[in-house]
């Protein structure tokens, strides 16, 4: 069993529409509407058509679509050109490239860790 095996990913087409929370052990993209949160022990990817309407927590993600909800990565936020974020974003290491929106505060984990 190869490692990518023990790590499987979750899809929702485009199209689909979802109403409720997932939790998922490994990776999710989404391609369609979510109105609920979302708790992942991998990677999140939300499609350029992809739409979350909740909370996220995971460990990585990829933000090509829209997200309207707090953001908590574990790890690393990648919003790219066409993504975008209402809401309050935690992170460890982010990128952000131009023509992403994000309306929101950012707070970084490390920065979390040495106020307390």
């Amino acid at each position: 069993m190869s490692e990518k095996d023990n790590n499987p990913i979750n899809s929702i087409t485009a199209g689909t529409v979802i109403t409720g929370s997932v939790t998922a052990n490994g990776d999710f993209r989404l391609d369609g509407s979510l109105e609920g949160d979302i708790n992942l022990t991998g990677k999140l990817v939300v499609g350029e058509k992809g739409r979350v309407r909740g909370n996220v927590m995971c460990q990585n993600a990829n933000i090509i679509g829209t997200i309207d909800g707090n953001l908590t990565v574990n790890d690393f936020l990648t919003l790219y050109a066409t993504a975008v974020v209402k809401g309050d974003i935690v992170v460890n290491k982010l990128a952000i490239e131009q023509g992403a929106l994000f309306c929101g505060t950012c707070r970084m984990q490390d920065e979390l860790s040495a106020a307390e």
